[in-house]
């Protein structure tokens, strides 16, 4: 499970408060690219040997910064968590938030779709990766930006925060195990909109 404090960056040993050097974090962020790429175009056949070679790095290096497949994946897992909730805080103090709400499901429906080859591969290596965990740990975002947009007067003010994330979870999942492509996401969501909106 992935804890909500986890960070994609700073230190190879997640136990660890030691900073990495500038060139090992380098050679992190480059392996965490790489494998991205390479779990989305081969699936669960991807190898740590394909990431070093994208990453054009040695397969040691691999290892030290991640022991194992299942400590990549996670590391890629928690990088998508915290570069969703570094867009929310964005949303969030936009100064236009009418679409805030709108825009955020929108982007993580449209992650939960591409990480589908990522998921399936931590299922397989025993990790259990919850989306509905996934989008409590960003609660208090979507609250705020809930409520921007409700005062806005976009979203009915009858919606309730526990709704907005059911529905979330929801679409996610269908998002994730499903593969939706951007037409099925677009119209999906078009309907989900619509009831959210105010008339």
């Amino acid at each position: 499970m992935i804890s909500a404090n986890s960070s994609s960056g700073g230190t190879g040993d997640p136990g660890s408060a030691k900073p990495l050097r500038a060139d090992a974090q380098r050679n992190r962020d480059r392996i965490l690219a790489a494998a991205e790429a390479v779990f989305a175009d081969k699936g669960p056949s991807a190898s740590t040997e394909e990431v070093a070679v994208r990453a054009g790095v040695a397969i040691g290096t691999v290892f030290k910064h991640f022991p194992t497949k299942q400590a990549l994946l996670q590391a890629i897992m928690k990088g998508l968590l915290g570069r969703l909730d570094g867009e929310m805080a964005e949303l969030a103090a936009d100064d236009t938030p009418e679409e805030a709400l709108f825009t955020f499901i929108a982007r993580m429906v449209e992650q939960a779709a591409r990480k589908r080859t990522v998921v399936g591969l931590l299922a397989e290596t025993g990790v259990d990766l919850q989306v509905a965990s996934s989008v409590r740990m960003l609660r208090e975002g979507i609250e705020t930006l809930l409520t921007r947009s409700q005062e806005a007067g976009t979203v009915r003010e009858d919606v309730r925060l526990d709704e907005v994330i059911a529905l979330l979870t929801g679409i996610c999942q269908g998002a994730l195990h499903a593969g939706w492509d951007d037409d099925l996401q677009r119209r999906t969501l078009a309907i989900v909109f619509a009831g959210l909106r105010k008339a």
